[in-house]
């Protein structure tokens, strides 16, 4: 059972992220040092520098050949029903949303392992419990934080070339249009000016091929689409043939890469002080967020895990790393790409909060549970 001074572990190791946080709050709220315009560079640096960086220096330190393919396999799973019950809610339902899919998919699935999820696996169940958060971390980097930013990327570029082929430029704003959201409040509607507005949604959307040559050129110009693959591609070649990264080549990454959780935090700090409100979202937003966090993302991993035949330790480290806070990462894509970075922002900052005595509670019952 956690003790006292494996809680104190767990809060030491989460502390320095809110100090880095309400060194950006304060930077704006209380100091005035940052103004609209320096917030958002901020944010690129953080985006386009130590994000990648960061992501390429932890991936590039995994073993490859002695990943836990059950474990990987259960993730997917779990992460493929989210998408599916979703991707139906999108189409079948008139309160379905592209958009809304998009969040509640990082808001369900996308976790700030490295961070939290780490030192709270050592102190739960050990080296082996690490091992397998940090597979976990480096397959969301690789397949679904890739994956987000794609379909982030997918919906700007539609949107901005849906505004460049219309000659009055009102359908720029995303509240008009939304590439592949026939369920957005906007086309709703009874009979025929219902069918109107899905008809004049559907002759504003941009042709495939143009579309997709345009993601493709911009994420070409993202380092954040490969910074992983190319870490996992080195740590191959490193782990194969014994080969270890020049030192001059390690000392530039690591001098950037250290700084990306305190940047990403110091960031999120300074969204926070340009709200009007500190919860940003609203409390009935935040619910709804800690409700898909907690429950929706642990239940489709648990799901994912029994199918895949995990027991023991194995399947509750599973369990328990599905139901880690909000990956900064998720938020900073969010706040980048401008889609409900204030639902993400609060997500990260009320899900570390409340995140202590939720995960406890989950090690405890999955110790009566899990056999």
């Amino acid at each position: 059972m956690i003790g006292w001074e494996d809680v104190y572990k767990v809060v030491a190791a989460m502390a320095p992220l809110y100090f880095a946080l309400i060194l950006g709050y304060g930077s704006v709220k209380w100091w005035k040092i940052f103004s609209t315009q320096q917030c958002d560079a901020i944010n690129k640096l953080v985006c386009y520098f130590t994000l990648p960086l960061f992501t390429f220096e932890f991936t590039s330190h995994i073993d490859p050949f002695h990943l836990n393919f059950p474990f990987i396999a259960a993730d997917a799973i779990g992460k493929l029903i989210i998408v599916l019950v979703l991707a139906f809610w999108t189409k079948c339902t008139t309160k379905g949303s592209y958009c809304w899919s998009i969040t509640s998919f990082s808001l369900s699935t996308l976790t700030n392992a490295l961070v939290i999820g780490v030192p709270l696996a050592k102190v739960m169940y050990g080296e082996m419990a690490v091992d397998l958060v940090v597979q976990g971390s480096v397959v969301q980097a690789i397949v679904w934080l890739t994956t987000l930013l794609f379909v982030l990327e997918l919906r700007r570029t539609g949107l901005d070339l849906v505004a460049a082929g219309d000659s009055s430029g009102s359908v720029s704003d995303e509240k008009t249009v939304q590439v592949g959201g026939e369920g957005e409040k906007d086309l709703e509607g009874e009979g025929m000016e219902g069918e109107e507005r899905r008809s004049s949604s559907k002759s504003r959307r941009p042709s495939l091929k143009p579309l997709m040559k345009k993601v493709w050129v911009k994420l070409a110009g993202n380092p954040n689409s490969y910074a992983c693959t190319i870490g996992f591609a080195w740590a191959f070649v490193a782990k194969r043939w014994d080969v270890e990264m020049p030192s001059i080549m390690e000392g530039s990454i690591l001098i950037m890469s250290k700084a990306g959780t305190g940047t990403a935090m110091f960031n999120l700090g300074i969204f926070m002080a340009l709200q009007e409100k500190l919860i940003a979202c609203g409390p009935t937003l935040t619910i709804v967020g800690m409700v898909l966090k907690f429950i929706a993302g642990p239940a489709a991993m648990a799901i994912g895990s029994v199918a895949m035949g995990l027991h023991g330790d194995v399947l509750r480290v599973a369990i328990i790393q599905a139901a880690v806070p909000q990956s900064i990462t998720s938020f900073i894509y969010a706040k980048e790409y401008g889609l409900h970075a204030d639902v993400l922002s609060t997500a990260v900052i009320f899900g570390a909060i409340v995140s202590l005595p939720v995960l406890v509670a989950y090690y405890a019952a999955l110790e009566f549970i899990v056999h």
